[in-house]
């Protein structure tokens, strides 16, 4: 058995976690809106088409905000093609996913649904295709009370979306409208200027870069935030993870890449920071990240033109699972800086939620990590001091076979932890002895003998967590084994 230890002392504090730390991300592509969130003619569709059975496990994830509509759809699409009456909307294709958009739901339809659903809309605009007319005529058609063309044309009460996307990877030549560093930086000054003065309220998100692995990483950020730093708020960043051949060790230990990331990202905003003389700071918006076997996708412009493809529908197995809860004990660690984080997609697409048409809706297996972290993940993260026995991997070098967070709510204090070893438990020693208070705990665990186990429509609970014998929690020192290859929460309260 492998040995670790934890210290928790509630002095030593990183940040408050901001809820939207917890968000998702609906984009039109393949299957996540229509016959995702939304299927009329569904046995439980409400009145709007929208399905019940789904949004009852959105609210179950503990999303917060949803990020809309893309996604490298964003950079081709025309807002105003989703308003007014559905049965004079067009149909076009959208060239991001060669598909058929038939535009039934649009931004009044996914308000209504994110109201249903207890979400707040994080929204994006078109600097792609479009620019600082259409991403300003949208929020005042999102935001103003009344008494203009766009508003008015909206009617009722406005929708007051507090935050937005200035496009989506402009940094990748696969994007429709791709653009150099200083040309997005210019676009994204102007438009961020002329949405300002439609509501000075808004937040804005600039385009980061789409991946660490992109050669413009750094250069891209530095150049952007030198034009633009006084008019946004966040940068972005996204980042897939996936299992390359039968290197699983490297795959486990995906949260050093995230963690190098947000540092290297934040350093190079802080730097931008320093030159420029600015008095804020621009925090990070996550706003895409999960496992996605991109090795897998035969490629966009491989596919033939339809409605709602059904288009990287990856099941997730324990393995994955894991891995997208050490993903976000990676964010959590960082959550004095990351305030935004979206788990790309919601439903269907690279998702924890499935459906199928007409039929079931059921949680991935990656479910269950996400909704427990954002159930009693909230609060102040503390500063770990961790011991943990370490192992070479081929794509990260050396790393903790160990990794975890802290979060403190009141009298409670919440580990998540992960054991990285695929074939040994780990002992583990937490000292909470600063907390005196703290009595009683309880282990909550996902593991599984069949570390590729997963969960179908026939199946949908193979894969869930377990609730473990409580730990031993003896004058200030708890004690717990944490099983090979596993996510795991311990509860002290």
């Amino acid at each position: 058995m492998h040995v670790a230890s934890l210290t928790v002392d509630p002095a030593y504090r990183i940040g408050e976690v901001d809820p939207r730390l917890y968000g998702s991300f609906v984009e039109h592509m393949g299957r996540c809106v229509y016959t995702g969130i939304y299927e009329p003619g569904h046995p439980h569709a409400d009145e709007r088409g929208f399905r019940t059975d789904t949004t009852a496990l959105v609210r179950e994830l503990g999303v917060p905000i949803v990020r809309y509509p893309g996604g490298n759809f964003v950079s081709g699409y025309r807002w105003e093609d989703g308003i007014g009456p559905v049965s004079e909307r067009p149909t076009r294709l959208d060239l991001a996913w060669r598909s058929l958009e038939t535009n039934q739901v649009g931004v009044n339809e996914f308000v209504a649904w994110a109201r249903t659903a207890d979400v707040e809309p994080l929204m994006a605009v078109n600097l792609g295709t479009r620019g600082i007319d259409a991403a300003r005529s949208l929020v005042e058609y999102c935001n103003l009370p009344g008494g203009t063309y766009w508003s008015d044309l909206r009617g009722g009460e406005p929708y007051g979306i507090k935050t937005w996307c200035l496009g989506n990877e402009m940094d990748g030549p696969w994007q429709i409208g791709h653009k150099t560093a200083h040309e997005y930086a210019r676009l994204a000054l102007e438009t961020a200027k002329a949405m300002r003065q439609v509501d000075p309220s808004i937040e804005l998100v600039a385009c980061g870069s789409s991946g660490r692995q992109m050669p413009t990483f750094g250069s891209w950020e530095a150049t952007v935030l030198a034009e633009a730093y006084d008019a946004v708020d966040y940068v972005s960043a996204h980042a897939y993870y996936e299992q390359h051949g039968d290197d699983r060790d490297s795959f486990l230990a995906s949260a050093t890449d995230m963690d190098a990331f947000i540092e290297e990202l934040v350093a190079t905003a802080d730097h931008v920071r320093a030159v420029g003389r600015h008095k804020k700071r621009i925090n990070v918006s996550f706003d895409e990240w999960n496992v996605w076997y991109l090795s897998r996708f035969e490629g966009e412009t491989n596919l033939e033109v339809r409605e709602r493809p059904r288009l990287i529908e990856d099941v997730y197995s324990v393995t994955d699972a894991v891995v997208v809860g050490n993903l976000l004990i990676s964010l959590l660690r960082h959550a004095d800086r990351v305030r935004i984080g979206c788990l790309a997609q919601l439903v269907n697409v690279i998702a924890p939620i499935m459906t199928e048409p007409g039929g079931a809706a059921w949680r991935q297996a990656s479910f269950h990590p996400f909704a427990l972290t954002s159930a009693h993940g909230r609060g102040t993260v503390l500063q770990l001091a961790l011991e943990s026995p370490v192992h070479e991997t081929a794509r990260h070098g050396e790393v903790p076979l160990l990794d975890a967070a802290a979060v403190r709510s009141g009298d409670q204090v919440v580990i998540f932890a992960v054991n990285r070893s695929q074939t040994t438990p780990m002992s583990v020693d937490v000292d909470v002895r600063s907390l005196p208070s703290l009595s009683a705990a309880t282990h909550t665990a996902l593991f599984d003998d069949d570390p590729d186990a997963v969960n179908t429509a026939a199946e949908p609970d193979r894969v869930k967590p377990r609730t473990l014998d409580d730990p031993k929690l003896d004058g200030g020192r708890l004690q717990a084994v944490l099983p090979p290859l596993s996510w795991n929460m311990l509860r002290l309260s």
